[in-house]
């Protein structure tokens, strides 16, 4: 049963007509909880309710049906914003976005030049951008974006590496002459097992692993789960390694286990929110429902609440 909602859910992250259609309700039956709002300052009081509580973020303009090339202008237009919004309001947060936001779908070309526009923003204001991993037909290609970035001087740039595919530690290794900040996620798309682990205890296991082989290459990692027992290895495996705390971060999810993120931030642990906001929040949500099961109790409880 469990299964078949995942799918079902994942199924429905990629429905232009759903998303056109929750673009009318709004952030209501149960959204609100997991995005900030729709506009900029609402990002931005989210952020600094955070950071007013020890919290780092990372804001992501929603977004991810892109089918013409003003699209992903417009879109490129409104990451430069946010990154100019986050320094007038002094709040502590990154930049991530969805190259296919940028016109990835549409030319590579076009994609590449919004976000040399977009870095060349970040570095005027002086941040991180990091690059979301979508799907396995982006992957590669976005590893190859990132890599000529990279060689054209760009060094306030990072990716996500996700631990269900097979090819991910091969691709620590191949990254690894670079020094990058990587996210570290499980990954959170519907694959073929042809190219990614089906079984969840297969993921955990990589993921610790490629964490760990992160950590001991000397990179800096973010470590994005709000899994306790992985958070516990992490902060065992540290400790043994003498590896410092401003080597690594942790990150969660905008609403999810907030009393956790709170606890790490005490601790005295780097820790940062991934913090969406926009109009198009349709697929980042159902992606959260296909996540855990009881989000979608959270939801059904919304909607008959009076």
């Amino acid at each position: 049963m469990e299964q078949a909602l995942r799918d079902f859910f994942l199924f429905l992250s990629k429905n232009q007509t759903a998303n056109t259609a929750a673009k009318k309700w709004g952030l209501r039956f149960g959204a609100s909880r997991f995005v900030a709002g729709v506009t900029i300052q609402d990002a931005i009081d989210a952020v600094r309710e955070l950071n007013g509580k020890g919290i780092l973020a990372t804001l992501d303009h929603l977004g991810e049906f892109v089918f013409t090339e003003a699209e992903a202008n417009e879109s490129a237009d409104y990451c430069m914003l946010t990154l100019k919004e986050i320094q007038k309001a002094g709040v502590k947060s990154n930049l991530s976005l969805k190259m296919t936001q940028l016109g990835l779908d549409i030319s590579k070309d076009l994609c590449v030049a919004n976000m040399r526009r977009i870095l060349d923003t970040a570095k005027a204001c002086n941040n991180f951008v990091r690059i979301d991993m979508e799907d396995y037909a982006h992957n590669e290609v976005t590893l190859d974006i990132l890599k000529q970035l990279i060689a054209e001087g760009y060094d306030n740039v990072g990716t996500v590496l996700q631990a269900y595919l097979y090819k991910t530690e091969q691709d620590i290794d191949d990254l690894n002459p670079h020094h990058l900040n990587l996210r570290l996620v499980k990954g959170a798309y519907k694959e073929p097992k042809e190219v990614a682990f089906p079984e969840k205890a297969d993921v955990d296991r990589n993921y610790i692993k490629i964490i760990e082989k992160h950590l001991k290459y000397g990179n800096y990692a973010a470590i994005a789960s709000h899994d306790e027992a992985i958070i516990k290895h992490v902060k065992q495996f540290v400790k043994t390694h003498n590896i410092p705390k401003n080597q690594f971060e942790f990150q969660m999810l905008y609403g999810i286990r907030t009393q956790l993120q709170q606890q790490l931030a005490n601790e005295g642990y780097t820790m940062r929110v991934y913090v969406p906001y926009g109009n198009d929040w349709y697929g980042y949500f159902m992606r959260r429902l296909a996540e855990r099961p009881a989000n979608v109790g959270f939801v059904m409880k919304s909607m008959v609440k009076k």
